[in-house]
């Protein structure tokens, strides 16, 4: 298996923060999913976060620091729900089949819940888009390296055949980031149980269980 890349452990241990560090990014998510990045001022997050604007420059140097702090613990969440949502599983010593069907259910729903995310790609889609298309090898990355990890864990356990997990992977988080983007589709996203169905059904023969 190909080196994993170093943005998944960076996410995985970007937090938590401190209650002071929590509370200023809590009232930075806030003013964006109010006023959109572009409308937001320090000014108002400072206001929001209950503290002066010297203090949160002391904390952040500039907007787009917070920013990105505000978008690595977004993808923070995203994994650590990704995990909860596998973790039953895992301590059930489930199925291949179970955890995929899990996983997939969990990282289609993550994505299509994100109110951040839904409420830049309807207001102010020339801030997010270019991350999420041009310049979207990261999120890409992020996805394709949690993925592989997941499939070389089961591959280790027994469960599923020696192969390289990668282009699977990438395969599949661009579907799944595709899924976010165009979420008008004939896949079910809004029925939990057709949309494992439809997991057993089109996503589980890509990993190839014994």
């Amino acid at each position: 298996m190909a080196k994993l890349a170093k943005l998944l452990p960076l996410v995985r241990g970007s937090g938590p923060e401190d209650r002071n560090q929590a509370k200023v990014l809590d009232a930075a998510l806030l003013a964006f999913l109010d006023f959109g990045i572009k409308r937001t001022s320090m000014v108002e997050v400072a206001r929001r976060g209950g503290l002066s604007l010297a203090t949160l420059y002391r904390r952040f140097a500039g907007k787009n620091d917070l920013i990105q702090a505000v978008g690595l613990r977004q993808a923070r969440q995203f994994i650590d729900d990704v995990d909860a949502a596998v973790q039953g599983p895992i301590e059930a010593d489930a199925s291949a089949e179970e955890q995929i069907v899990a996983l997939f259910v969990a990282f289609t729903e993550g994505l299509r819940n994100n109110q951040l995310l839904d409420r830049l790609l309807e207001t102010e889609p020339e801030i997010v888009l270019p991350y999420l298309t041009v310049r979207g090898a990261p999120v890409i990355e992020l996805g394709r390296d949690y993925l592989a990890e997941f499939t070389a864990r089961l591959q280790a356990e027994g469960k599923l055949p020696q192969y390289d997990p990668l282009p699977l992977a990438e395969m599949t988080a661009r579907a799944a980031l595709s899924l976010a983007l165009t979420p008008q589709t004939v896949i079910p996203l809004g029925d939990p149980e057709a949309l494992r169905k439809f997991a057993r059904e089109h996503v589980i023969p890509g990993f190839r269980i014994l």
